[in-house]
């Protein structure tokens, strides 16, 4: 087995530790702590469990208040996840699989709950006194931001390093 089937094994690994911590920690929240919508539970100074239900993406966008738009997000956020896991399939540096192997578990995470709620279960509550520097968000969530960061992060700070390297160590086509 080649090092970057290696890598893609380890990706796809992460995906699935990532798509069942978060599972069971929605089954953890809704069904062990039986919280509802609505439902608080203090854990620290700055953290606390708080349920809410995400009918829309991102930061409350584009809601899926009938059962077409419910669909459509299932949909395209499926497609993201397929065009996630073709990247990762094509992809060689580990560093780039890890980041989208974490935007590919947490993806699967919240499309599963969209097909079978219809919304996405939030839970996470970071806050300082009452400034929230996030909306309320999962395991799932913090995976997706995670990943992009780290896709964004290798884009802007390490191709250009990794191909000067390169074109540095590659010999002078004249030399040959």
């Amino acid at each position: 087995m080649n090092k970057a089937m290696k890598y893609r094994l380890i990706g796809f690994a992460i995906a699935i530790a990532l798509f069942l911590a978060d599972q069971a920690m929605k089954f953890y929240v809704t069904q062990t702590l039986a919280m509802k919508r609505g439902d608080v539970v203090e854990l620290l100074p700055f953290f606390d469990f708080r349920m809410t239900y995400n009918f829309g993406i991102s930061l409350g966008m584009f809601q899926a208040d009938s059962m077409e738009m419910r669909w459509l997000l299932v949909g395209v956020t499926s497609l993201i996840a397929l065009v996630v896991t073709i990247w990762m399939l094509r992809e060689k540096v580990l560093g780039e699989i890890v980041g989208l192997a974490l935007i590919l578990g947490g993806a699967l995470g919240n499309i599963r709950d969209r097909y079978e709620f219809g919304y996405v279960i939030d839970y996470a509550d970071l806050h300082f006194g009452e400034f929230r520097p996030f909306l309320i968000f999962n395991i799932a969530d913090a995976a997706i931001t995670i990943g992009v960061l780290i896709i964004l992060a290798r884009a802007f700070f390490l191709r250009d390093k990794e191909e000067t390297s390169q074109t540095e160590t590659a010999p002078d086509a004249a030399e040959s």
